[in-house]
């Protein structure tokens, strides 16, 4: 009896797609710890190297800048030569620049070796999201590029439990919390040698018949490619500003800075925020939160599961827009109502976070994918550093009232931005969701069906 053909956008889970998962998220997982780890070590840089709040909030936010050019390069680069070299090269770059930081001597050899850490991570979320997205089946697409973020929150969340262990070694632990990131960077290096190029960057390409020696060998012998067939020209970057997918690119990269944004700038320096804002601050209570960060991101799972990708988004850029307006205004003696809203607005945060993984791979052709992806993390990145440079500045000048209400204010453009242009993107094949044409007609069904 012969076999039953099935698309590659409709094979079913095997152990080739819970690798490529796993090794995707080894990257999310580094750069949550990254990110996560820094916080903590600037409490011990500011007194050694007598850090003022320029360079403490230029230090905070080097590791964006550098994702902000990894993406935008590498993202392109991925475009051109293909996704399987950048996603296993990139990580040489992170290893050697994290055991660098222990040598560092001053404040901007740590800027610079940021920037280089960020620049290699930069290129695994154009390339990790990309890859992936292009071999997943269409109805695990959405919650496994969606679950990025419990991995990334994990990596957040230990780098703060080892970053306090570390306190105790003395005024010089700072050195080992930042280079510990050479160890997980050299782990995933290693797994990820070896691994195949994405089938569909090579039927783009015109080399389809390596493409279904892929699919064949890793998903199936039964299955086959989709309906995509080879370009005979090369994509241009240019191509994502057209009439055609401009707003396509400008939304995604909105939407990603406005969601970004105000996280990094928040939990980056979680410590200060909450004693300033008249909350006891503590290990336990930083640790409170970040376990709400984990909890949010399993939580955003299931959102994904249940909810149409508008639905979702929407939702939460107005949950979180009228939570930080609320924290804004309230009196700093409202501790347990403060304490109350901000579990709330972290659990929402992080888990509306999900989508950030999701909706960019969907939104473009294969021939832009990779560099779509790149420009809006980098868009979202470079904002976020700006907001995490400016950040204490801005409370040391103006007061945490007037920063968070600034804060407030990106979260309502991306209310404004989302409600207007959000493509409905769940359940959709690859080449369906990707296609602007279709923005309309699957916004459409949604709505006439409940949104499942």
């Amino acid at each position: 009896m012969a076999k039953q053909i099935v698309k590659l956008d409709d094979a079913p889970l095997n152990k080739f797609h819970y690798k490529m998962t796993a090794l995707t998220f080894g990257g999310h997982f580094t750069d949550g710890y990254v990110l996560g780890m820094i916080g903590i070590a600037l409490t011990l840089l500011t007194p050694q190297l007598d850090l003022s709040p320029f360079w403490i909030g230029l230090i905070g936010s080097s590791a964006l800048i550098g994702i902000f050019l990894g993406s935008l390069i590498l993202g392109r680069v991925s475009d051109l030569i293909g996704r399987q070299k950048v996603f296993a090269l990139n990580f040489l770059i992170i290893i050697l620049a994290s055991i660098l930081q222990f040598f560092a001597d001053s404040a901007i050899e740590l800027v610079v070796l940021r920037i280089l850490i960020g620049f290699g991570l930069g290129g695994d979320y154009s390339v990790g999201h990309t890859m992936l997205a292009e071999i997943l089946p269409r109805r695990h697409r959405g919650p496994i590029l969606g679950s990025f973020s419990v991995i990334w929150t994990l990596g957040f969340v230990l780098a703060t439990v080892v970053g306090y262990s570390l306190l105790q070694v003395g005024p010089e632990a700072w050195r080992w919390m930042l280079s510990s990131a050479a160890l997980p960077g050299l782990i995933i290096f290693i797994m990820r040698i070896g691994t195949p190029e994405s089938p569909r960057w090579l039927v783009n390409q015109g080399r389809v018949d390596e493409a279904r020696q892929i699919v064949r060998k890793h998903i199936g012998q039964s299955i086959i490619l989709d309906d995509e067939m080879p370009v005979e020209t090369k994509g241009n970057f240019a191509d994502l500003f057209s009439k055609k997918m401009r707003k396509r690119t400008a939304f995604n990269c909105i939407f990603y800075l406005c969601i970004v944004l105000p996280y990094f700038a928040i939990y980056t320096f979680l410590p200060t925020i909450l004693g300033i804002m008249g909350i006891n601050g503590n290990f336990g209570a930083d640790l409170l939160l970040y376990v709400m960060l984990v909890i949010g991101s399993l939580l955003g799972i299931l959102f994904t599961i249940k909810l149409s990708t508008r639905a979702f988004l929407n939702g939460a850029f107005i949950f979180l827009s009228v939570s930080l307006l609320l924290l804004s205004l309230l009196p700093s003696g409202s501790s347990i109502l403060m304490i109350t809203i901000f579990i709330a607005f972290t659990l929402i945060m992080s888990a509306v976070c999900n989508l950030t993984a999701s909706i960019p791979p969907e939104s473009f052709p294969t021939s832009h994918r990779s560099s779509g992806v790149g420009l809006a993390t980098s868009f979202s990145r470079i904002g976020s550093a700006a907001g995490t440079f400016l950040l204490p500045i801005s409370i040391s000048n103006f007061g945490i009232q007037h920063s968070m209400l600034a804060l407030t204010g990106v979260l309502i453009i991306g209310t404004i931005v989302s409600l207007a242009w959000a493509p409905e993107t769940k359940s959709l094949s690859l080449d369906h969701a990707s296609d602007t044409t279709n923005d309309q007609e699957s916004s459409t069904k949604i709505n006439t069906s409940g949104g499942a």
